[in-house]
């Protein structure tokens, strides 16, 4: 199918490529389906586009290049909700809050977007400790 996005135009996508948050994301919960574009290959930066509001788009990063020891507790409620298996079924990235120029760009470590990238199935999870990882991550500086 083809949709129309915020960052790249028109793209093709399959259907298996679809994520659902059954949730949608904090301020968008009638939205619930979407799909990971990368920009480009391997880079650490992609788009969580939803594939039936063009103007919803996101850009994410994974944190873990930008910020090596980053690390969070995942609930049991949470993991049953993913249908996570095994931590390998799990992708984690941080919405980036662009700026100009780029490197002055943050990553929300607060709330990372947890992906069952097996079963298709996502959340934003927000942190219960705000106080260990910023909202605002300055990714200049980082070794990407």
């Amino acid at each position: 199918m083809n949709i129309e996005t915020k960052f790249l135009g028109e793209v093709t996508i399959e259907d298996k490529e679809i994520i659902h948050f059954p949730y949608g994301l904090p301020g968008f919960e009638d939205i619930t389906e979407f799909v990971i574009l990368p920009l480009e290959k391997d880079s650490p930066f992609a788009i969580l586009q939803s594939i039936k509001q063009q103007e919803i788009g996101f850009v994410i990063a994974l944190p873990f290049v930008f910020k090596q020891d980053y690390a969070f507790d995942v609930m049991e409620e949470d993991k049953e909700e993913l249908k996570i298996e095994t931590p390998e079924d799990l992708i984690t990235y941080s919405i980036v809050t662009l700026k100009e120029p780029f490197n002055n760009s943050t990553l929300n470590l607060q709330a990372p977007v947890l992906i069952n990238h097996k079963q298709k199935i996502a959340k934003q999870l927000v942190l219960q400790d705000a106080n260990i990882y910023p909202l605002r991550f300055p990714i200049e500086g980082s070794n990407f």
